[in-house]
């Protein structure tokens, strides 16, 4: 060996010392002759109680977290004892239960009495047109649009409107259709207007809801006002590739025979789980890691509002076979709604050219459940275009909002007191419109989402039909619909007798009480665990002594970057299994689902939409979040 390989291998040797000499976690890196750093005793004692401070909150939130679930077991059996009341926020009064009627539906005509400790009619303007809302019957119980104080509920007092609201009761009536229901809201309507005669009640549907309201546009002309109809499914068949993956499900499972199949097995009835456990399957990140993530590390601040939603999520509503085989045949799978072919009754077909009073549409391009496609795209198919909308009187208004999810629209606090307060303000504006197709921009400077005009702005920007068409591959959604057809008569020939012959009320509830939405719930409360009455009684000393740790916290940085982690790996899960869905919807009928806008020069502007404080830049009809991260569904 040279000398100068002696020295270089003395070199190494003396570095290697040096490298074991530096404590874990602190730099090793040595650079122009900078100073190795290392831990001073001070360091290393700011080190230990660091840890020693992240151990013990750690422990606390485990029992605090153990604690929020078994109130969450708690709360779903209480629910179910006391028969799954609407969960209003508000006092009210029933004016009407539709359960008596001559061909009678589950669902019951409310008038809000009272709201925040102050009677209603303190807070009415007597000159404006009372509020009707009606929320979606998708599984889960009614109470979402007035499930807290700043909701459309809410909004609507504030603004002095007289609310109504329509709730439904968790079982479905014997035999009940579509028809009933609809029937049921148009004598809802009729009774609205007659306590408010010259005033036309403001229509609000949510989700399912809303294309109830346009059915009830069609058959209550001259009866009604303005239909705010939000994240409401119209056009089923359309969506984007890689955002919209529910559109294809039933291409995937053969049709409805499936739900024809559940529905039997629940002795006449679909047990809404099912649905619930269909939205969750969207987002599986969502339903399995985030919203579970979120409580544990924020549980002081998390735990009431945990709560609070998972009452109503896992307040699970019936429907009757009769009602859901129509819903899913004729709009999920059939799409007969937009094209003009929706038999309500015999001999009477659901007509969109009918409505003649404005339509106010609200849809969120951060919603996969119902994305702007589904809200918009079936307006070319009832107007070839703008002058044919122009020349059959009526005025359809939109508003998008660029990351919110499909709850978010109708629960979501800040989407209530802005986008809800500003459509409720704007309503004048919306009458005193010339026929035509307009997007509402609401412009916010200070980004303060309780602020009231004029501190924001309104306008209506003249759009063209044209804009809102949306390619798709309607021959092979139409092979999904024959596919479906052939399906369900092979079941209800040959199979759905034999189901019916063995179900009975005593199955049906026990398939109820087993179905794994409620199992993963009800199992932790102290009646299924007696082992959580402990944790209940450790989790009060907890809270006696809680002291939340510092968010500076280098160990509770790190725990919420591993967290993070976990949930992109979920999503990339997600974008995964949604693109093999799709090629195996394209090997199974031909066709690729991707929907893609039709890039048109007027479609290229860019938009500016500010709310709750966040500049939000819309290109090409697809968002892109300028200063903010992805947002947790609602």
């Amino acid at each position: 060996m040279t000398a100068n390989q002696k020295a270089m291998s003395c070199e190494h040797s003396k570095e290697g010392v040096r490298a074991l000499a530096t404590p874990i976690g602190a730099s090793s890196a040595i650079t122009n002759g900078d100073a190795i750093p290392r831990f001073t005793a001070h360091d290393q004692s700011d080190a230990s109680a660091s840890l020693i401070a992240y151990q013990r909150d750690f422990a606390e939130r485990s029992i605090l977290f153990l604690d929020a679930l078994r109130q969450r077991a708690d709360n779903l059996l209480e629910h179910d004892r006391l028969g799954l009341p609407a969960l209003l926020n508000f006092k009210w009064e029933m004016l009407i239960d539709a359960r008596a009627f001559e061909h009678p539906a589950n669902y019951a005509l409310l008038r809000i009495t009272e709201a925040h400790g102050h009677h209603a009619e303190t807070c009415l303007q007597t000159e404006k047109p009372p509020v009707l809302i009606v929320d979606p019957r998708a599984g889960h119980g009614p109470g979402i649009g007035g499930f807290k104080r700043e909701s459309e509920v809410g909004m609507a007092l504030l603004e002095g409107h007289p609310v109504y609201f329509v709730i439904f009761f968790p079982e479905p009536c014997e035999g009940q259709t579509l028809a009933d229901v609809l029937h049921a809201l148009r004598r809802f309507v009729e009774e609205v207007a007659r306590r408010h005669p010259g005033k036309p009640p403001i229509l609000y549907g949510n989700c399912q809801a809303g294309w109830a309201i346009t059915l009830l546009s069609a058959d209550c002309h001259g009866l009604v006002g303005p239909a705010v109809l939000n994240g409401s499914p119209v056009s089923y068949w359309a969506g984007e590739s890689g955002f919209n993956p529910a559109r294809l499900a039933a291409g995937l499972l053969g049709g409805v025979w499936l739900t024809h199949f559940l529905a039997d097995l629940g002795n006449g009835r679909l047990d809404g789980a099912w649905l619930a456990q269909n939205f969750e399957t969207l987002k599986p990140g969502n339903a399995l890691w985030d919203k579970y993530a979120n409580l544990f590390s924020h549980i002081d601040a998390e735990r009431e509002r945990f709560l609070d939603f998972e009452r109503w999520w896992s307040g699970f509503h019936s429907l009757s076979r009769e009602e859901i085989l129509a819903i899913v045949e004729n709009l999920f799978i059939g799409d007969q709604l937009e094209q003009g072919v929706f038999r309500v009754c015999a001999n009477c077909f659901a007509d969109l050219r009918k409505i003649k009073n404005p339509l106010v549409i609200f849809a969120s391009y951060g919603d996969n459940i119902t994305p702007p496609h589904q809200a918009l795209g079936w307006i070319p198919f009832v107007y070839k275009n703008t002058g044919d909308l122009k020349a059959a009187g009526q005025r359809i208004i939109y508003l998008t909002n660029p990351h919110v999810g499909h709850l978010g629209i109708f629960v979501s606090a800040s989407i209530a007191r802005f986008e809800h307060r500003a459509i409720l303000e704007g309503l004048d504006d919306i009458a005193a419109l010339p026929p035509g197709l307009y997007e509402m921009k609401i412009e916010n400077p200070g980004g303060d989402p309780d602020c009231h005009r004029p501190k924001y702005s309104v306008r209506f920007e003249p759009r063209d039909v044209s804009e809102l068409k949306f390619d798709y591959p309607v021959e092979a959604f139409e092979r999904v619909r024959a596919v479906s057809q052939i399906g369900n008569l092979f079941y209800s020939t040959f199979v759905s007798p034999w189901v019916n012959a063995l179900s009975n009320p005593w199955t049906a509830n026990y398939l109820r009480w087993m179905h794994p939405m409620r199992t993963t719930r009800y199992l932790l409360s102290e009646q299924f665990s007696p082992w959580m009455y402990g944790v209940a009684e450790i989790a009060r000393m907890v809270e006696k002594g809680r002291t939340p740790l510092a968010e500076t916290n280098s160990f509770l940085v790190r725990e919420r970057e591993v967290a993070g982690r976990i949930s992109t790996a979920l999503d990339e899960f997600r974008a995964w299994r949604d693109a093999a869905e799709e090629q195996v919807f394209a090997l199974l009928y031909g066709s690729q689902p991707g929907i893609r806008r039709q890039r048109k020069e007027s479609a290229n502007r860019e938009h500016v939409h500010v709310a709750d404080g966040a500049a939000l830049v819309i290109q090409d009809m697809k968002p892109i979040q300028a200063a903010e991260g992805k947002m947790a569904e609602p």
